[in-house]
């Protein structure tokens, strides 16, 4: 555990109830000359293709300066072609990619083969950012994996992702892992493991935690959902095939402590919320509490406009009843840890929701002219400048942020699938906060599958991977922010309906070892 995190656990018993927390992040530091090192001995064996590169002089600058190490580069300008911004990683830049091979064949005059051929046959980059953070990338292999006694049914999805920046959770399932016989000698500390909807392969290189994941199923194999086991060696060939592709030196950092969140101080007339963690009685995963989560992991515009109400979409609406639990109303209710089969270890016996419900505030019941709210158009946005993360047809639509102190993600669901697609909501589109990125509606494996909400969740890069987190207190300073006053928390109280009469969720709510919206 990390002093910063020691610190920020010691202080919770004495801050105020309401006080929010930044996260505390720790800060790799890269070895560098490692890295230039590995790359001669990659390269080494095409002396046509090493004899491009300069590594003479590489100790005379400061290892912190890219001057220092021309072969990187060199390298980053070969492979840019390929990997749009691969020089703005601040971490080694390991992909699947034959840099040597790719490079042989351009020098020697004869046009690149098809990009499988460099790649140990998995397809063209689907997604691919760098940036201050790291990076990311997304690769497919075909459908029958290379393994003809089974065809599955889309391609499979292999994720990387390498980090200078690692968020400190409490995390008690982190950590854990099994080794691989078959990797030992490359991968020293590889770990296996399954974890939230993936199974992850997490392992540290020049210093820096990478991980590499797939999602699956940890159960025997379906028509159209793949076995966990079966992913194995597709992400074991991926290993095998990673080699040095690019990235660049950064100036040192320090680490991020956690401190208070500035919120707003004059107080709004309207605006309640129930404290983080309380979530119905009865509607956790085998009656379990929600967990209290004080951080406020990033400075967001809200995704809707005000009023907007997280509740819960599933539990606590029973007609009639005094104990009837409005979602289109103050105050708020946290619905992060309520019932469902989805992997999330930051909950009590590891399964929950994921995230958040939002629901817009209602249409005015008169309006006349432009301005006239229209029920069926109310606006989702980004909550901050960043990335897309989708494939064309998928229910969800994920942003990313790489930037110089925090590497997270925030995930929207329920939106139209042909609207994004036909938005060009897709991978590796930039767009900026405050920007329109579609309407709240109610998909959720077809039209009207769920009631008319915003999903809204967050993920943070650890050295288990990405990780589901609590974006509750994120959301309250940030819809404080937009309507510019502090909300009142409303004391912890038992909720008054008996857990027995709580309804179970929707039978499409609940999918064994899937995320939300899985599209596998």
């Amino acid at each position: 555990m990390s002093a910063a995190l020691a610190s920020l656990l010691a202080g919770w018993d004495s801050a105020a109830a309401d006080e929010f927390l930044t996260p505390a992040v720790s800060v790799v530091r890269v070895e560098w000359r490692a890295v230039v090192d590995q790359l001669r001995t990659e390269i080494g064996g095409t002396p046509a293709v090493a004899a491009n590169f300069s590594f003479a002089g590489q100790r005379r600058v400061g290892a912190s300066h890219p001057r220092s190490m021309p072969a990187l580069v060199q390298l980053n300008a070969a492979t840019a072609p390929v990997f749009a911004g691969i020089a703005r990683s601040t971490v080694p830049v390991l992909l699947p990619f034959d840099t040597s091979a790719y490079l042989a064949d351009e020098l020697g005059g004869t046009p690149p083969a098809p990009l499988p051929r460099y790649q140990a046959e998995f397809n063209p980059v689907d997604f691919f950012d760098a940036g201050p953070a790291g990076y990311d990338a997304v690769f497919s292999l075909a459908p029958d994996m290379g393994q003809p006694q089974r065809t599955f049914a889309k391609p499979v999805l292999v994720e990387i992702t390498g980090s200078l920046l690692t968020y400190d959770l409490n995390d008690p399932q982190g950590g854990k892992g099994e080794p691989v016989r078959s990797l030992a000698v490359e991968f020293p500390d590889l770990r296996r493991f399954i974890r939230e909807g993936y199974v992850r392969y997490a392992f540290t290189r020049f210093g820096v935690p990478y991980v590499v994941s797939i999602q699956c199923l940890d159960s025997a194999p379906r028509v159209r959902r793949l076995a966990c086991r079966e992913a194995y060696p597709v992400a074991e060939r991926f290993l095998k095939a990673l080699r040095i592709a690019g990235g660049l030196p950064a100036r040192p950092r320090p680490d991020l402590a956690a401190t208070a969140v500035e919120r707003p101080r004059a107080f709004s007339p309207d605006f309640t919320y129930r404290p983080v963690g309380e979530i119905l009685l009865g509607s956790g995963f085998h009656r379990q509490r929600g967990r209290v989560d004080l951080t406020a992991y990033s400075q967001i515009r809200f995704p809707l406009e005000a009023p907007a109400y997280v509740h819960s979409q599933s539990f606590g609406r029973r007609s009639g009843s005094k104990a009837d639990q409005p979602n289109s109303a103050y105050p708020w209710r946290d619905n992060f840890c309520e019932a469902r089969s989805f992997g999330v270890g930051q909950c009590a016996n590891g399964f929950g929701h994921q995230g958040e419900d939002i629901r817009p505030g209602a249409c005015p019941s008169h309006g006349e002219g432009p301005n006239t709210c229209d029920p069926r158009q109310q606006p989702i946005v980004a909550v901050r400048d960043g990335v897309v993360i989708r494939a064309p047809r998928q229910q969800a639509a994920t942003l990313q942020i790489n930037g110089r102190n925090e590497h997270i993600r925030f995930r929207y669901m329920h939106m139209s699938p042909s609207r994004m697609d036909a938005d060009g909501l897709l991978n590796g589109r930039q767009i900026t906060e405050g920007e329109k990125i579609g309407v709240v509606s109610n998909y959720l494996d077809h039209p009207n599958g769920t009631t008319r909400h915003l999903h809204f969740d967050v993920q943070v890069f650890t050295r288990d991977g990405w990780i589901w987190v609590n974006p509750y207190a994120t959301l309250i300073s940030a819809y404080e922010r937009l309507i510019g006053g502090r909300g009142r928390e409303l004391g912890a109280e038992i909720a008054t309906s008996a857990a027995t009469n709580v309804p179970l969720p929707p039978a499409d709510a609940v999918r064994p070892g899937l995320q939300e919206g899985s599209e596998n």
